[in-house]
Parts: structure tokens; C-alpha cells; sequence
């Protein structure tokens, strides 16, 4: 075949084309499961962060297995439903209902075999999504920590939001006032939430993303609501 000609140009650049294909295709295929057990890994770390344990990439399922001793899914009524907690999309169930969704719960032993129960949450700051999560004690009100991630918040300003100097103000919160479901909200230094909640100061000059916490935190934690006031019942009895 005449290698100046066009037939033999076509030819060659789309066998060239599928054999790239077919090379980045095998590679993507070999590459697939430890990016998921790298996702994995990254979500243990972050759940186990929410109480205060800090791990490496060696030792973080270790650490799981250690503090996270049971998982399960609630409705919104704080009844079990079938699924897998750990493997829940939460960004796709903020965006329901809240009587459609379902809702993860970690539950861990910490502090001498204390139980904590974790909830995951998922929101939107000002260049993008926000995540984390927030522990709670037993009595399923007072907020035992909290790890808060993003995708894109402005260094010295929103992304302030993964820092201990922010996350740490919520550890005593309280959930439930007099009984009352309150969501621990984020407000503008020297102002408070008008219904008495609970609340944090929030970061100066990273207002939006502030906002966004906030917002999410209600929104992640609303649906929860049956669940854990019936656990701050108990706690009274």
C-alpha cells in the first residue's frame, strides 16, 4: 500500500487510535480496584477523624475495625431499613426528600467503650461541594467532634472549614434544647441564632462557605431528627 496515500493515513491513525484505546482502557481496568479501596481508605479516615482518631494509610482499616463496631441505615420514622451504611451515596440522598432517603449511622467506641454514633453530611460552600461528618454521645444531642471537608474553598478563608480552629468550636453542642430540636447552626461573629440554638462562630471573610455548613448540617441532620431525640428520651428516663 502506497504509504503517501490517504487510505493508508486513515488506516494507520485509526489503529493507532484503537490501540491507545485499548492500552488506556486495560490500564484503567487495572487501576479500578485500588482506586476504590483508595476511596475506601480515605472514607474510614474521615469517619474515624469525626472522633478524634487520627490514622495513617497503614494503619486506618486497623483503626476502623478497632473504634467502628456496627453500621446500620434508618428512614426518616428512625426505623432500620436494608442496606449498607458505609456504602451510601449521601450526595445523591440530600438531594431527596427527606422521607425517601436513607440515612447512614456509624456507631463507635471510644473514651473506655462510650458509645458515639457518626452521621455522614453533604453540602455546598461557595466553590463547591462540602462534606464531613459529626459524632455524638450517647444521649444523641451533645456533639463529641467533627471532621469538615471541600472541593475548592478559598486558602485562608472557606478551606478554614478542615481546620481543627473551626471544627473543634462544636465539640459540646447541643442538638436538642428543653427537648426541642434545635440543628447547631454557624453565625457571623457576635451574632446568635434567634430560636436559642446552639452555635459556633464562623470563619472571617469565608461567610458563604460558613453558610454552607450551616445549611448542610441542618439539612443532613433534620431526617435523623426520630432517631436520636428518641435517644436523648431514654437518656432521661
Amino acid at each position: 500500500m502506497n504509504k503517501q496515500s490517504n487510505v493508508y493515513t486513515v488506516i494507520y491513525a485509526s489503529v493507532m487510535v484503537i490501540a491507545v484505546a485499548a492500552v488506556l482502557a486495560f490500564v484503567a481496568m487495572s487501576l479500578a480496584p485500588k482506586q476504590e479501596e483508595n476511596i475506601q481508605v480515605d472514607k474510614m479516615k474521615q469517619i474515624l477523624s469525626s472522633i478524634g482518631v487520627e490514622t495513617t494509610a497503614n494503619n486506618v482499616q486497623a483503626e476502623y475495625k478497632k473504634y467502628i463496631t456496627s453500621s446500620f441505615v434508618l428512614n426518616s420514622n428512625g426505623d432500620k431499613v436494608e442496606g449498607e451504611a458505609f456504602n451510601i451515596n449521601v450526595a445523591a440522598q440530600v438531594k431527596l426528600p427527606d422521607a425517601e432517603r436513607k440515612l447512614p449511622v456509624f456507631v463507635a467506641q471510644v473514651d473506655g467503650n462510650a458509645t458515639k454514633y457518626i452521621i455522614p453530611m453533604y453540602g455546598a460552600g461557595l466553590w463547591g461541594p462540602i462534606w464531613g461528618y459529626i459524632s455524638l454521645d450517647e444521649n444523641g444531642s451533645t456533639v463529641y467532634g467533627a471532621y469538615f471537608a471541600h472541593q475548592g474553598e478559598t486558602p485562608g478563608l472557606g478551606a478554614e472549614i478542615d481546620k481543627p480552629a473551626f471544627r473543634n468550636q462544636f465539640i459540646g453542642k447541643n442538638f436538642f434544647k428543653d427537648g426541642e430540636f434545635k440543628s447547631v447552626t454557624v453565625e457571623k461573629v457576635g451574632q446568635k441564632p434567634m430560636n436559642g440554638a446552639d452555635y459556633v462562630d464562623a470563619i472571617t471573610g469565608g461567610t458563604i462557605t460558613s453558610q454552607g455548613v450551616s445549611a448542610m448540617i441542618g439539612n443532613s441532620f433534620a431526617p435523623y431528627e426520630t432517631f436520636f431525640k428518641s435517644l436523648t428520651n431514654n437518656q432521661g428516663e
